[in-house]
């Protein structure tokens, strides 16, 4: 299988979508699988069209990886000049069973350790103001440390 998103970046802030599936909820980048009568950036743009209600053109792409399941994403950061955002659907899921929740406009801060995580592979560093952003941060740890039992 492979995955098609977007980076889409506005005023220091990301572009991200909430899904919601067996009781579980993640923040992640617009996108979804490619159909085979279409590339990877063509499905990159319909899946943002689809989940967020807005056309986008492709700057360049920012990633390509291939998980443990043998599975491809591949990024793109896309323009959307000034468009605004809001709730889609996914079209392989009917209105009550969809998974997509939410879009929202989020800063790196606002986004959970465990989801900010992906946006790493997806190549958030090509994008100069996340990437002055995180230069910043210095060298404090922000792992989720467990505690040692006594």
């Amino acid at each position: 299988m492979i995955r098609a998103q977007c980076i889409v970046q506005r005023d220091g802030k990301i572009l991200m979508a909430k899904h919601w599936m067996n009781g579980v909820e993640w923040w992640c980048l617009p996108g979804g699988g490619v159909w085979s009568n279409e590339t990877v950036a063509e499905a990159a743009l319909r899946e943002l069209k689809e989940e967020c209600c807005v056309s986008g053109q492709i700057v360049c792409q920012t990633a390509l990886y291939t998980d443990d399941s043998g599975n491809d994403t591949v990024t793109f950061l896309v323009e959307i000049g000034d468009q605004e955002p809001h709730q889609g659907a996914d079209p392989e899921f009917r209105q009550d069973e969809q998974i997509l929740r939410e879009v929202r406009w989020q800063k790196l801060a606002e986004i959970s350790e465990r989801d900010r995580a992906y946006l790493w592979a997806a190549g958030l560093l090509c994008v100069p103001a996340f990437h002055k952003e995180v230069s910043n941060w210095g060298e404090a740890l922000s792992y989720p440390i467990e505690e040692t039992k006594v």
